[in-house]
């Protein structure tokens, strides 16, 4: 199943694909689906190739008119094509399975009506399981989808839904219809999508500028349309087209946008082209933070970016992956400073992305941004950190570099010049250079050809009344990846003003370069009591603060007037605290101390998080219990102490409630679930109270009943996830037992009820609960790895590596493992080596913290 760069190039040189013809047959039960392909495609006479094809039975297969036998041709997962002329003809008839693992064709029921929804997730190798496919990004062609199945569905697909006309009752005597869409624009394979099943849907619709009309549709499950805030995807959608389309130059490229909440989906969202599918918890049936409100705008902006850069214009091949998912990352976020209510967006980036690339970029298995792509397994591990995060900041970086107006011209230029077409970085690059003037040759090299994070200090005197004179910025890198870079940044100068806020005096913006960079623009100002390198967050860098600049930090971090230069401070403390540069404890304390009095609900969500991953990891252990009962006392108490019904205490709640260990924690807990606690303005509904109910059964207050209970009230795909969590987290040998046998053994779990289970079982407070299962996960570990697709396998690869057991003892048998593991296994070493590293890391913090 592992199509080869080489092999790709290979096939690329050898044909042209002009069309396919795809028929579908979704009447035909709950284990396969018929698929009948005719594509259409130019090659060098005499040649062979093959095409994809991930089938459970090939009935037939006719190449320009001669039959091939499936038997000698066919195994499964490609086709052999002998013999080509110059125009051929091949029409493939198969069966192909339904998945449950959120790749290919997935199958859901819904628990709630016992409805089938289907909808399809094809990025990056898995349109060759819906269809027989040449899949690889630059063969685009037309794709013309006829679908049959049940009359009362809707299928969507990326053409305009065509009225459906009846076809013969199926085998159950069901009525059926058949949906004959007109065929899309020239695509690559992995942005066709099917969706299918009775999903509902809101209707609108928005004015391109080219004059059109563009329909607009949001889609969710029957069981989830009371919850869906179409308005809202509606608004941000059009707020986006208006932005897209005066930024690139270009209008909209299709005929219709729908967007469908699907069930049981792996990523946040596809960019399917004009039908993007979505991650459906982003239908809030709960009360949700402002953070994952913001995230999902963010991703409704995000995928409607990629229907240009992505959809319209095409990596040639996935090394370019990194550009395609970094620009619409980038822009999702100017798009939503620029053009819609979510002004703080780069706060957020600061926060969420910015950490994840910088966490990423210090594993050992880090790579250049531009990665040697050499296959599609190094595709499935390399959708990373520093594929979306750094990706995103480094371009961040280069529009700092170029000039955002140059930059925007570029990428006119640049849609003009390659619509519907395949392109490379290069071709990107050359049109960034002709409109801003610079040489980026350089800056390539040093940013996307290199790996690793330079860190950035001010080095400064002064004279004994305070002025400065010198200032000077100081760059290093670590000795694995000992590049320095190029940056353009900007220095801030932060004062306490007379209402005691943190406030910008002085800002200057400059080229840093080399190892030591001298700034004569701030030679003679007074030293401000905050100096803060990197303001405004233009670089890639991590930052450290000055000795009397981080003293003021501390005692004010909830003093800024801003919340960016702030989220820049916590960053800078969370990178001391995992590098163990500082106490985990003093990280824990500061948090404590400044996180109700933070404005930005991303920036809440992420201290938070990162103060449960400080407690479980770096906290040293002899402390960690005893830290973990004081911060979840002082979390209740700030819950306690913000207004009643605000963002910041549903998030301090649900913090307290994952932390909750004592009993006179796990009695507030049982009394917030059953109403004899009250918060003032906390509504405990029912996405909260399965937090709660999880919390109980961890700290063993709640069994296999009380989860019962709870499902009867909530028998939702929701609640079914939860109570599988719930379920794995009995702190019991016989409930870890069997949430193994069901995980690890039999494996018949769906992609979503696996990953629950996978939380559940980690989630423990003896930790000596786990160790029975340390030296099982790595024997069992490879034949996962082998038998499972790489959504499923990941999910136990990382999830389940006994990190609780942070020990040397861990690491020893980690190191083993990988001396022992054969030279193919690319990908499962890549997974190991940064659940070690993960090990390793806990264990200099918590040396630290000593």
């Amino acid at each position: 199943m592992n199509l080869t760069r080489a092999e790709a190039r290979e096939r690329a040189d050898l044909i042209t694909v002009d069309s396919y013809d795809i028929h579908l047959d979704l009447t035909k039960g709950g284990e396969v689906f018929g698929s009948t392909t005719t594509v259409k495609f130019t090659a060098r006479p005499g040649s062979s190739t093959f095409i994809d094809a991930v089938t459970r039975t090939v009935h037939s297969a006719t190449l320009n008119g001669q039959a091939l036998d499936p038997a000698a041709v066919a195994d499964g997962v490609r086709i052999q094509l002998p013999d080509l002329q110059e125009h051929n003809e091949l029409t493939v008839v198969a069966d192909a399975p339904y998945m449950n693992t959120g790749e290919g064709l997935h199958r859901f029921v819904d628990p709630v009506d016992n409805e089938v929804y289907l909808y399809t997730q094809f990025e990056v190798p898995d349109s060759r399981r819906m269809f027989a496919v040449f899949e690889q990004p630059d063969l685009k062609a037309t794709f013309a989808f006829t679908v049959t199945a049940p009359s009362h569905w809707d299928v969507i697909s990326n053409s305009p839904t065509p009225q459906p006309s009846p076809a013969a009752p199926g085998d159950d005597g069901g009525a059926r219809s058949v949906w004959t869409f007109d065929p899309t624009p020239r695509l690559s394979s992995y942005v066709t999508a099917l969706i299918a099943g009775p999903y509902q849907s809101v209707r609108s619709e928005v004015s391109s500028s080219d004059g059109r009309v563009i329909p607009l549709g949001v889609f969710a499950r029957k069981s989830l349309m009371q919850y869906l805030d179409a308005d809202n995807i509606f608004e941000l959608t059009r707020q986006g087209f208006a932005f897209f389309e005066e930024q690139f130059g270009c209008p909209y490229p299709f005929e219709k946008y729908d967007q469908l909440f699907v069930p049981e989906f792996n990523a946040g969202a596809m960019e399917n082209a004009g039908a993007v599918t979505i991650l459906e918890g982003y239908v809030f049936r709960s009360k949700v933070t402002q953070a994952q409100v913001e995230r999902r705008a963010i991703t409704v902006l995000h995928e409607l970016a990629h229907m240009w850069f992505g959809d319209l214009v095409t990596m040639r091949w996935w090394n370019d992956l990194w550009l395609n998912e970094s620009f619409a990352e980038y822009m999702s976020h100017l798009a939503a400073v620029d053009a819609t209510s979510f002004t703080g967006a780069w706060t957020t980036f600061a926060s969420v992305e910015k950490s994840w690339a910088y966490r990423q970029d210090q594993l050992p298995t880090t790579h250049p941004i531009f990665a040697e792509i050499n296959d599609l397994q190094d595709v499935e591990v390399n959708f990373d950190g520093i594929t979306y995060a750094k990706g995103a900041s480094v371009l961040r970086q280069l529009v700092a570099w170029v000039g955002p107006e140059q930059f925007m011209a570029g990428v006119r230029e640049y849609f003009a010049k390659y619509s519907w077409q395949n392109t490379e970085l290069s071709d990107l690059m050359v049109e960034l250079e002709k409109a801003s003037g610079r040489d980026l040759d350089d800056w390539g090299r040093q940013w996307l050809e290199t790996a690793g994070v330079n860190t950035l200090r001010p080095e400064l005197e002064t004279d004994s009344d305070g002025t400065l004179r010198s200032f000077t910025i100081v760059q290093s890198a670590v000795e694995e990846w000992p590049t320095i870079r190029p940056h353009r940044l900007a220095v801030g100068f932060y004062n306490l003003n007379a209402a005691g806020k943190l406030e910008r005096v002085h800002r200057e913006e400059l080229d840093v370069d080399g190892e030591r960079t001298d700034v004569p623009g701030l030679v003679g100002l007074a030293r401000p009591d905050l100096i803060l390198v990197n303001d405004d967050d233009l670089a890639y860098a991590k930052v450290r603060l000055d000795p009397e600049s981080l003293a003021t930090a501390t005692a004010h971090l909830k003093d800024f007037a801003a919340s960016l230069p702030r989220t820049l401070v916590w960053n800078s403390a969370w990178d001391a605290a995992r590098d163990g540069e500082t106490p985990a404890r003093k990280y824990v304390e500061l948090v404590l101390a400044n996180v109700a009095s933070e404005s930005d609900s991303s920036v809440i969500l992420v201290q938070l998080r990162q103060l449960a991953t400080t407690l479980n990891f770096y906290v040293a252990e002899e402390h960690r219990a005893a830290a973990t009962v004081a911060a979840a006392d002082r979390l209740w108490t700030l819950a306690s102490g913000v207004p009643g019904g605000s963002d910041a205490q549903l998030q301090f709640v649900k913090s307290f409630a994952l932390l909750a260990s004592s009993q006179e924690q796990l009695d507030k807990v049982a009394g917030l679930l059953d109403g004899s606690a009250v918060l003032e303005g906390l509504a405990v509904d029912q996405d909260l109270r399965w937090e709660l109910v999880a919390s109980l059964v961890a700290g063993g207050r709640m069994g296999q009943d009380g989860i019962d209970a709870e499902l009867q009230r909530d028998n939702t795909s929701s609640g079914q996830n939860a109570a599988a969590l719930a379920k794995a987290a009995i702190p019991a040998p016989e409930a870890k037992a069997a949430a193994w046998e069901s995980i690890v053994v039999k494996g018949e779990l769906s992609n979503a009820l696996q990953g629950s289970a996978v939380s559940g079982f980690m989630r423990v407070h003896d930790r000596s609960l786990l160790e029975p299962y340390a030296e099982k996960y790595f024997e069992a570990v490879p034949g996962i790895v082998e038998s499972r697709t790489h959504a499923l396998a990941q999910q136990i690869v990382v999830g389940l590596y006994p990190a609780l057991l942070t020990t040397q003892a861990t690491i020893d048998r980690t190191d083993g493992f990988l001396a022992a593991l054969p030279s193919g296994s690319a990908a499962l070493r890549r997974m190991m080596l940064e659940n070690r590293d993960g090990v390793a890391r806990a264990l200099r913090a918590r040396a630290a913290d000593v």
